[in-house]
C-alpha cells in the first residue's frame, strides 16, 4: 500500500472539490474556446488558458504520480477559483467573463455543487 503525504492528500481533496469538471469536459471546453476569449486573469501576464491545459494534465494523473510542480499548480488554481467564487457577479452566475474564466480553470459555477460566496472559503 502506498502512503500518501497528508499535505498532498489535502491539496488533492481541495483541488478535486473545486475543479468540478471532468477531464473530458475540460478538454472539450478548452478545445472549443479560443485563447483569451471572455476570460480574465488577476495578473496581466497570466495565461488562464495555459493554466487550464495544465489543470487538464493534472486531472489525468493519479495522486501518487503528482510532482511538486503539480502540487504548486493545484494550490494556485484552487486559490484562483476560490477568489473568483467569493466575489461572484451581482447579476448572474452565467456572467460570461466570470464563468468562462472559472470554466477554463475546470470549475463550472452553474453546477449545484459549486460553492459560492462564503461557502467557497474552504
Amino acid at each position: 500500500m502506498v502512503r500518501v503525504d497528508p499535505e498532498v492528500a489535502e491539496v488533492w481533496e481541495h483541488f478535486h472539490y473545486l475543479v468540478n469538471m471532468s477531464s473530458p469536459e475540460l478538454r472539450d471546453w478548452l478545445l472549443n474556446t479560443p485563447d483569451g476569449v471572455d476570460t480574465y486573469a488577476p495578473e496581466p501576464d497570466m495565461d488562464v488558458h495555459a493554466l487550464g491545459l495544465q489543470v487538464l494534465q493534472v486531472l489525468e494523473k493519479r495522486r501518487t504520480d503528482l510532482t511538486p510542480s503539480d502540487l504548486d499548480l493545484m494550490r494556485e488554481v484552487t486559490d484562483l477559483i476560490r477568489s473568483r467564487l467569493v466575489n461572484p457577479p451581482e447579476a448572474d452566475v452565467s456572467d460570461e467573463p466570470w464563468r468562462d474564466t472559472l470554466m477554463t480553470l475546470g470549475h463550472d459555477p452553474t453546477r449545484p455543487d459549486s460553492p459560492r460566496g462564503p461557502d467557497a472559503e474552504v
